[in-house]
């Protein structure tokens, strides 16, 4: 196990990942507005264009996020024409997400945006480098 040195100008992996975050949540947000989508609500519009037509609950767990967030997030992009409600004729009680024709049409401003995230981030690295770093972070990810 390794142990965190506790001087605040410590090296931890997880102070650059929380940086990498803070920094990507700054980036995303500034973009996503000009499209009228949250920060947080373009990971639900990702998911719905692999697969349209799926429940909240669907979505919350294929995500990892709480049903509170996932429905506030449904919510705001139903306000903002992205998505559309409707009850599933299995289970009235659940709710079935559809991709409107705006979610559609901007489905590759989404994508550019990321893309040129990715761009920042990878900017100065060699493509051995990139190849890397996606490794590592795999592995971390798998490994939690």
């Amino acid at each position: 196990m390794i142990k965190i040195n506790q001087n605040v100008n410590c090296e931890c992996l997880g102070k650059y990942i929380s940086m990498l975050y803070r920094q990507g949540r700054v980036f995303l947000s500034k973009e996503f507005n000009t499209l009228g989508i949250g920060s947080g609500q373009y990971l639900f519009l990702l998911q719905l264009y692999r697969k349209d037509g799926v429940t909240q609950e669907e979505l919350s767990e294929s995500l990892l996020i709480d049903k509170g967030t996932t429905a506030r997030a449904i919510s705001k992009l139903e306000e903002e024409g992205f998505v559309n409600k409707v009850k599933d004729e299995n289970d009235k009680r659940s709710n079935k997400i559809y991709l409107t024709e705006k979610a559609k049409e901007n489905k590759q401003n989404v994508f550019d945006i990321l893309n040129r995230w990715e761009n920042v981030l990878i900017k100065d690295l060699t493509d051995e480098e990139k190849d890397i770093v996606k490794k590592v972070l795999r592995k971390i990810v798998q490994s939690i």
